[in-house]
């Protein structure tokens, strides 16, 4: 999609943007304040950014909010991060008058029931908004999505043969959803952490050394300014 700044200059906005929402306990500990101070304010910039990405065309944005990873973490950390889940999906009333369709990826059943309720409702409350996509990973990896996809593959009995790329992108959590254009990382890490790791495949890769709760619309005006930079040749000439 073309869209212009304020100088006029038309570019292209990636159809779908999917970022690492990382630095969140670093931000927090840089200012003497515990982690979960971090995560409340990296909540509060996923919402400013989409709101953003919504207003300029982007169709598609995937955040990683909580890897399996993650569940290495201390208690009173990923208690914290839960507490906030719940209370953004309790909150996600004040995206339907935006046209923002929810979903969520990831492996579902070891959340809390309440959690998975709450996701529910949230997908099926906006399953009718025909702008944005917002698309949380919630306890998910990329590796564990491929497991599961193979895991399926076999218990369905397909033959080997008949077993190539679009059938294995079929089994996965995003099977309807389009390869991401552009991941963004902040934070200064320079690694997917088993992020969309069958989607990255030709993705363009844009690292920021901003703590997340200081990535700011002007760091995500560089990210896409230089994403139309690249010239994605998807291995061609």
């Amino acid at each position: 999609m073309l869209f212009k700044k304020e100088n006029n200059a038309p570019r292209n906005v990636p159809g779908h943007i999917a970022i690492i929402m990382d630095g969140n306990g670093r931000w927090a500990k840089n200012k003497g304040m515990p982690r979960s101070f971090g995560h409340t304010a990296g909540a509060k910039k996923f919402k400013e950014i989409a709101r953003y990405c919504n207003k300029i065309g982007v169709k598609y944005l995937t955040v990683y909010a909580f890897s399996t990873e993650n569940w290495k973490r201390p208690k009173e950390e990923i208690d914290g991060i839960m507490n906030l889940l719940r209370d953004y999906l309790l909150d996600t009333a004040n995206f339907k008058g935006e046209n923002v369709r929810l979903r969520f990826i990831g492996d579902r059943e070891s959340l809390p029931q309440d959690i998975r309720l709450l996701m529910e409702n949230g997908e099926r409350e906006s399953e009718g908004a025909t702008g944005m996509t917002a698309i949380l990973a919630l306890n998910y990896g990329g590796r564990d999505e491929i497991t599961k996809a193979v895991r399926s593959i076999v218990a369905n009995g397909v033959e080997a043969e008949k077993i190539d790329e679009a059938l294995i992108s079929s089994y996965l959590y995003t099977a309807d959803i389009p390869d991401p254009d552009l991941i963004i990382r902040p934070s200064g890490e320079y690694r997917l952490s088993n992020f969309l790791t069958w989607q990255s495949a030709y993705s363009e890769f844009y690292f920021d050394n901003v703590l997340w709760p200081d990535f700011s619309i002007k760091d995500l005006e560089k990210a896409i300014d230089e994403y139309n930079r690249r010239n994605r040749r998807f291995g061609g000439v």
